[in-house]
């Protein structure tokens, strides 16, 4: 790469490099990695160094630059800020192994010798701008190196880009294909469509379509906005009319400033190339072995000796100092308290805890804050003890002593809401739900539990105790020391504050060592990707959605409740007349000896007590076999247990202040990724009964509002046609083709038009059943069909789709080398049972096949959910639940197809740009004034 040119003017040709997107391509692109000599993260140095040599090394011929830049951002705050201050407000906290990566970022460049370019004040795309701009009116080409939509409005007249990763060219037809008008009028379109990730507000309901199609009848942004008036549709004329100054400014957001001043000229952008003395003492400080040898090859130069190992034993970690009281304060006066306010400052970062009345975030009361910054000391904000049996609303049961609760908040809240201070918690989506009741948004969050979810998924709870016993070698205060037990238990506000100190402090610092002991194993392990998009943004998500809750209808859980005891005494009277005497219907005792001993019923199982087994397995054999008494068994347990834990027990869940249903999710529960509901669990009622079905008709929108729902369309097939390739899956679902009478199709050799439902039935069966890999023993009792039916049906599906058979031996011998298998988003699924021998060795297998396929489909509707907070900003809605492959919203009358279009949205692209399924993902979509009605 050589340039003989002595200025610049016609003939000169200048490359414009997007730094920015080649940083953040690399680091998504390749897994964690970290410098084995110190830990320090270089994934994104090391894409970023191999993008620069392959630029480097391909510029070659007629089109080889006679001038080359990289352009980086400098700061997060430009101009735009002070034109509209939420401004890119909205964007995700930087991971944390990415910061430190941005300075080596430019050191590399200048090893590469390319200059690197920034500019306070103004973005990248700014000085790319001013530099396009400068080197065409000098007669110059400029080509710049990147895919972002936000420069296709400097092409044309000499100006062109280059995808640097697909290899393509972006001239004006490329973007007229994209935007629908030409590079001209792009910024128009734009300030009406907005930009969600920017957070420039556009016009509300306006997508890039529309803009064009009124950019393209009306000419030009400011005649659209003087003639609103003669917009024929009643909502979008509107929606102008209402917005058009928020429209003006948008634009003023997304116009590129092609006078950005420049403290350089053209000519000090000359291509020079690499000086091998400083590139390769560059690549081998950051131990980047094969680059360095390829790189020395190429110049002809002897590679340097790439040294991993510490230079001295003396950089091993420090010794820490113990755990215990002695460096534990409790803050009890204003000076105090400031004093830990400045630590935090100083530190960048805190471990936080909150102590509580009680585990309900959302009526319990605060007691205290407890702090960490570094090993060894932490302290305790006692705000809320009582005397003996004070009551926490009467001033005169505080003890005497504590700051003011408000007092401390309204102290502590700058710092938990600065973006610039991590604040990091064990199960940190309590804490944040207990502060936001007090008006505090703690970010960014650093979560210890989730971090041990990523890394040990499968292995190991993640509770404190068990983390600080298992990896810090120390055993927490037990809380029953303090609280006691039984009749004589007592709430955390009566604890005297010389014992809460201690336990609560330490609950700071154990969290804050647990926080520098995982920090580091996250990279090695490769998943810091995984625990920065897909576990610590869901706590805000989750805690918002918890917080908001969802309404319910006590009246029709009262005649739920009468309905179902209604049907429980019928289906008992048919039971005893069944049986032929009257027994408990809820005792397994009773009722094992009128199947077994009275009946004479075949499958009797007598466990170690004589008594025998009447678990569902066992009464579903039965039934399957003809016997009338188990099938109503069966029924009756059905209805006890959804009126026992749901129309009876919702009732008493019904928050008193808010009168909404509020459940808690676990995001560190499954090891597949799958959330988990409690308190109560939302996500196990049954949908396939009619009863079922019911319980969601008590679940409604506010007054004025509807619940509108929006559910994954079978999406694990969809999976699993992608992961194991199968072509006849693929093009179905492409085509929207029903995938069950395909199937059907397919394995029996019937044709789809006319088919009988009972083919299409057992079809549909085993689609799902090979997903979960189902027996031919599963099968039958599913399909109550024989068994030797069954596994036929299953053989030939194998034979129709021998890709799935091909997958799952892959999936099983490599998690028997590896002890785990990884989800398409890099989530890792430990199988520690998978090389385990004897009747445990089959589910091992099965939870191994199904592991990636649900993990996925997890990762999918995570995704979906981080992004929904800012898809759906402007509308009048909110996400309210998740069960399993649907989001429920709670939103206006008016807006439900707007909130229908943009989560849609959201939904169905939810995998990009990570992953590129062969299949399109389906959204289904419902409305209603409850729950049911919706799904």
């Amino acid at each position: 790469m050589t340039s003989d040119s002595q200025g610049f003017g016609k003939g000169c040709h200048l490359h414009l490099i997007d730094g920015s997107a080649f940083i953040f391509r690399a680091y998504h692109a390749l897994p964690p990695l970290t410098r084995k000599s110190d830990g320090l993260p270089i994934g994104a140095v090391a894409g970023f160094c191999n993008m620069l040599w392959k630029y480097v090394s391909d510029q070659s011929g007629s089109n080889a630059p006679t001038h080359v830049a990289v352009i980086f951002d400098h700061s997060s705050k430009t101009f735009r800020n002070d034109i509209y201050p939420e401004y890119k407000a909205n964007r995700p906290e930087l991971p944390e192994d990415l910061r430190p990566q941005f300075p080596l970022t430019r050191e590399a460049t200048r090893a590469f010798n390319i200059a690197c370019i920034e500019t306070e004040g103004f973005e990248a795309d700014d000085i790319i701008a001013a530099l396009s701009c400068k080197a065409r009116d000098a007669g110059g080409a400029v080509t710049i190196i990147s895919s972002d939509k936000d420069l296709m409005q400097l092409v044309g007249q000499g100006v062109n880009m280059l995808d640097p990763i697909k290899g393509k060219q972006i001239g004006p037809d490329e973007v007229a294909e994209k935007f629908g008008v030409g590079p001209d009028r792009v910024v128009d379109v734009q300030a009406l469509a907005g930009d969600s990730v920017d957070n420039v507000p556009g016009a509300p309901g306006i997508g890039i379509k529309t803009a064009a199609l009124l950019i393209n009848e009306f000419g030009d942004l400011e005649t659209l906005l003087s003639r609103a008036e003669e917009i024929k549709q009643p909502k979008r004329r509107q929606t102008l009319i209402d917005h058009a100054e928020l429209i003006r400014i948008s634009k003023r957001l997304v116009q590129l400033d092609c006078d950005t001043p420049l403290d350089f000229t053209l000519e000090s952008l000359e291509v020079r190339d690499p000086e091998a003395g400083a590139l390769l003492e560059f690549l081998a400080q950051m131990e980047f072995r094969t680059l360095t040898a390829r790189v020395a090859e190429k110049l002809g130069a002897e590679a340097p000796a790439v040294i991993s190992a510490p230079p001295t034993e003396t950089a091993a970690a420090p010794e820490l100092p113990a755990m215990g009281a002695e460096g534990y304060d409790c803050v009890t006066d204003r000076a105090a308290l400031d004093h830990w306010i400045a630590e935090i400052g100083e530190a960048g970062h805190v471990a936080i805890d909150t102590e509580t009345t009680g585990l309900d975030e959302m009526q319990a009361d605060l007691v205290g804050v407890s702090l960490a910054v570094r090993p060894g000391h932490a302290c305790y904000i006692p705000v809320g003890h009582v005397e003996g049996d004070g009551d926490l609303f009467g001033a005169t049961g505080l003890v005497a002593g504590q700051l003011d609760a408000g007092e401390v908040l309204a102290a502590l809240k700058p710092v938990l809401e600065d973006p610039a201070i991590l604040k990091i918690g064990q199960n940190v989506k309590y804490d944040w739900k207990i502060l936001a009741r007090h008006g505090i948004r703690m970010t960014p969050v650093a979560d210890t539990m989730l971090m041990s979810y990523a890394l040990n998924a499968g292995t190991h709870n993640h509770g404190m105790d068990e983390l600080a016993e298992r990896y810090l070698g120390h055993k927490c205060i037990p809380i029953k020391e303090l609280i006691g037990s039984g009749k004589s238990q007592i709430g955390f506000a009566q604890v005297a504050i010389d014992k809460a100190t201690p336990y609560a402090a330490e609950d700071a610092e154990v969290t804050l060592r647990l926080w520098q002991h995982f920090a580091p194993m996250l990279h090695a392990e490769h998943v810091t990707t995984v625990y920065e998009t897909l576990e610590r943004p869901m706590v805000p998500v989750l805690a918002d959605m918890e917080m908001a809750g969802i309404r319910v209808d006590g009246e029709t859980l009262k005649r739920m409740s009468n309905a179902f005891a209604q049907k429980m005494a019928q289906l008992e009277d048919e039971i005893h007349e069944l049986a032929g005497e009257k027994f408990n219907v809820g005792s397994p005792k009773q009722l094992g000896e009128i199947l077994f001993d009275k009946m004479g019923l075949a499958g009797g199982k007598q466990g170690k007590t004589g008594a025998y087994s009447t678990s569902a397995d066992v009464l579903e054999d039965l039934a399957a076999e003809g016997h009338d008494l188990p099938a109503r068994i069966l029924d009756w347990r059905q209805v006890s247990k959804l009126k026992s834990t749901y129309t009876d027990a919702l009732q008493g869940h019904v928050n008193p202040e808010t009168g909404r249903v509020h459940t808690s999710y676990s995001i560190a529960g499954a090891q597949t990724g799958r959330l988990a509901s409690t308190d109560p669990n939302l996500q196990n009622i049954p949908v396939r009964s009619e009863e079922g079905r019911r319980i969601r008709e008590a679940f409604v929108a506010t007054p004025g509002h509807r619940l509108v729902s929006l559910d994954y369309s079978q999406i694990e097939l969809r999976i699993l046609a992608h992961v194991a390739d199968i072509p006849a899956l693929k093009q179905a679902f492409k085509d929207g083709i029903d995938i069950h009478a395909m199937t059907a199709s397919q394995m029996f050799g019937v044709p789809v038009e006319g088919m009988d439902p009972m083919i299409r039935r057992q079809a549909k069966a085993i689609n799902f059943g090979v997903i979960y890999g189902i027996s031919g023993y599963g099968l039958s009792r599913n399909l109550r069909i024989p068994r030797a039916e069954a596994q036929a049906f299953i053989n030939t599906y194998f034979e129709r789709f021998p890709e799935i058979r091909a997958y799952m031996d892959k999936t099983v011998t490599d998690a028997k080398e590896v002890g785990h298998v990884r989800t398409l988003f890099g989530r890792r699924i430990n199988t520690p049972g998978i090389n385990q021998s004897g009747p445990a060795a089959g589910g091992a297998r099965r939870a191994a096949i199904n592991a990636p396929i649900q993990g996925a489909a997890a990762d999918i509707i995570r995704r979906a959910m981080i992004r929904m907070p800012e898809a759906i900003r402007d509308l009048p809605a909110r996400m309210l639940l998740q069960v399993h492959d649907e989001l429920v919203f709670e939103v206006e009358e008016g807006a439900t197809e707007d909130l229908i279009a943009a989560a849609r949205e959201v939904m169905e692209t939810a995998a990009e740009p990570v992953v590129k399924l062969a299949v399109p993902l389906v959204v289904d979509a419902g409305i209603g004034m409850n729950w049911a009605e919706a799904h």
